[in-house]
């Protein structure tokens, strides 16, 4: 049997993507979107049609989360600690980068 790679496209310019876009985009079930979202690893906002709705740094956030699942067979709470320090990294880089362009050592 022949595996088809799926391929979605997500227009970026687009602020906030739907539940089932980001399934396909991450090949997940909603009910495992449902637990990412009750763990509060990622953070979706309800439209006025009850509909959930999630921006590009949730998708990252699931994408990654994923990765870290497999590729470090970590579990839950492993990855959603991992996820987050890897985030708080980032954020502490930046912070870094914003003082040396601003305050030459």
């Amino acid at each position: 049997m022949v595996q088809k790679d799926l391929i979605v496209v997500i227009d970026h310019s687009a602020e906030l993507v739907s539940l089932s876009e980001l399934c396909q985009a991450c090949r997940i079930s909603p009910d495992f979107i449902h637990q990412l979202i009750e763990y509060e690893i990622i953070q979706a906002r309800r439209t006025a049609s009850a509909e959930w709705m999630f921006d590009l740094t949730q998708v990252r956030r699931v994408k990654t989360f994923m990765r870290l699942q497999r590729d470090l067979e970590l579990n839950f709470a492993g990855a959603a600690l991992v996820l987050d320090m890897i985030e708080e990294v980032n954020e502490l880089r930046a912070r870094v980068a914003l003082c040396e362009r601003y305050h030459r050592f």
